[in-house]
């Protein structure tokens, strides 16, 4: 009988992942851009999973039934401790003389592990370390990299568990039970149960829709989801409008569309560049409004008034709808938000609406969509280069209201996105109010500078109206982080009090 059935012992404070639990359980914590536990459920989507929750289970169970797109019962374990700590309530769950499979939550399985049909089995480390071991049949408290006990039991069914006690440690207790495994090798799966693991992966943005090969001048992007693709259709479409429409420099070379090859540009991000000097970075931020200005100038439409409302308002909402239940505070009219006082914008959408509705678009002209200094290279003469452009704004592809590329760029001199992006900022939630930190750029003082470039070109209340919308509008688009989700809904109303 093959094993429909899968136990999560998902409980413990994660207190050896130190502040990456602050907020959350550890089955949460991103790995690869993906909480621990979707993990297990992209590798066995079919499966039903009885997920053992204690600390912040609230939180484990709104995200569950705001993310999770598979079969599954949530099982409280209140007041027990130890690795056994709600198992016997979660084997209540379980239909007799059936095959189940019980895991630790922080058990990242390799795409190549395989599941045996039947038969009784453990899963053993073969390339990191565990506390205990099982070698000839045995358990021993030696830890080992060969022989570990990974944290990974096959049972035939729940009757061989029938004794088992309400707390404690379950590999401890296993040794007291007259059971013999099969070894089940794990290579290639890892355990992230300690912070200095994670510190091992590299640094992952929020999102990340390609798989990048880094040859010697140039770059291949393959899109690996299916909103992937479709980001990747409308990315080729802008850079075959702006090399079929302009001269417009300021882009890479594209070599070959399919598959997708375009040069590699030599230079930084400009959000690595915050060490240069200020008169390097006003030099710098001039020749990108510049590069933008020229840019917007290659084509125009008429303005659509339907795609104003979804990129602005619709969108937003909709998004934030599905984090309502989710996000600390979000019932309350009023969040104390770095010591400000702020509406909620669940409570004020409708003036946040009429605003929307008030704002000046004379004409559409060709956007970039997003450029944020992520998406904005430096070369090492300091020259703007534009990458990953969006393609679309609200139901239009290309063209949309210019405004919302200034917004964007503000959104990294003055709201640090790309740091943000990156994970690097420090969110506190008391029992009334709220702080975070975001990491800085180190361009919040070109700020006035921006203003001045584009007096005679922008509204600077529109602008921060777009910016805090931005904001807003991130929180499910940065859906694998619970921490993401929570501090771009609150450093969008923490801007949004500014204009409203």
């Amino acid at each position: 009988m093959t094993c429909e059935y899968i136990i999560v012992q998902a409980g413990g404070k994660g207190t050896r992942l130190e502040h990456l639990t602050k907020n959350k359980p550890k089955c949460l914590v991103p790995i690869n851009n993906l909480p621990m536990l979707f993990h297990l459920f992209k590798k066995f989507p079919n499966k039903k999973y009885i997920i053992i929750g204690d600390y912040h289970y609230d939180v484990l169970n709104e995200y569950l039934k705001t993310f999770a797109n598979v079969q599954y019962l949530l099982v409280r374990s209140t007041g027990k401790e130890g690795t056994l700590s709600g198992i016997k309530d979660a084997l209540c769950l379980l239909p007799t003389n059936t095959p189940f499979l019980l895991t630790w939550s922080d058990l990242i399985l390799s795409e190549d592990l395989q599941i045996p049909d039947k038969g009784q089995y453990i899963g053993l480390s073969k390339d990191f370390r565990c506390r205990w071991k099982y070698e000839q049949g045995k358990f021993e408290e030696e830890p080992s990299y060969e022989y570990g006990v990974a944290g990974l039991f096959l049972f035939e069914n729940k009757e061989l568990l029938h004794n088992i006690p309400e707390q404690g440690e379950f590999v401890r207790w296993l040794q007291q039970q007259n059971l013999q495994f099969n070894e089940l090798p794990m290579y290639k799966s890892k355990e992230y149960g300690l912070l200095s693991e994670y510190e091992k992966l590299e640094p992952q943005k929020c999102r990340p829709f390609n798989q990048l090969e880094i040859k010697e001048n140039t770059i291949l992007k393959t899109p690996i989801t299916k909103q992937g693709k479709e980001i990747a259709e409308k990315e080729l479409n802008w850079y075959k409008y702006v090399q079929e429409n302009s001269d417009f420099k300021q882009i890479p070379k594209i070599y070959s569309y399919e598959p997708f090859e375009m040069e590699k540009i030599n230079g930084r991000n400009i959000y690595e560049c915050g060490d240069i000097s200020l008169e390097e970075k006003k030099t710098v931020l001039n020749a990108i409004v510049d590069m933008l200005k020229k840019l917007h100038k290659i084509g125009r439409t008429e303005t659509d008034y339907f795609s104003v409302k979804e990129a602005y308002f619709d969108k937003t909402m909709d998004r934030l709808n599905k984090i309502r239940d989710l996000v600390p505070f979000a019932n309350q009219q009023f969040i104390t938000i770095n010591n400000r006082k702020c509406r909620n914008i669940f409570f004020y959408k409708n003036q946040l609406e009429e605003k929307i509705q008030s704002l000046e678009v004379p004409c559409f002209e060709l956007l970039h969509g997003d450029c944020t200094f992520s998406n904005t290279m430096l070369t090492n003469d300091l020259q703007p280069v534009l990458i990953d452009p969006r393609g679309y704004f609200g139901h239009i592809q290309l063209f949309g209201d210019v405004d919302y590329d200034w917004a964007k760029l503000y959104y990294s001199i003055v709201g640090n996105y790309d740091q943000f992006n990156l994970k690097k900022f420090n969110l506190v939630m008391t029992e009334d109010q709220v702080n975070i930190t975001v990491t800085s750029n180190n361009w919040e003082d070109l700020q006035e500078y921006f203003f001045e470039l584009l007096q005679d070109e922008v509204n600077e209340e529109k602008i921060k109206l777009l910016h805090a919308i931005i904001w807003l509008s991130l929180t499910t688009y940065a859906w694998e982080d619970y921490d993401s989700i929570c501090g771009a809904f609150y450093l969008g109303l923490y801007y949004l009090e500014e204009i409203l």
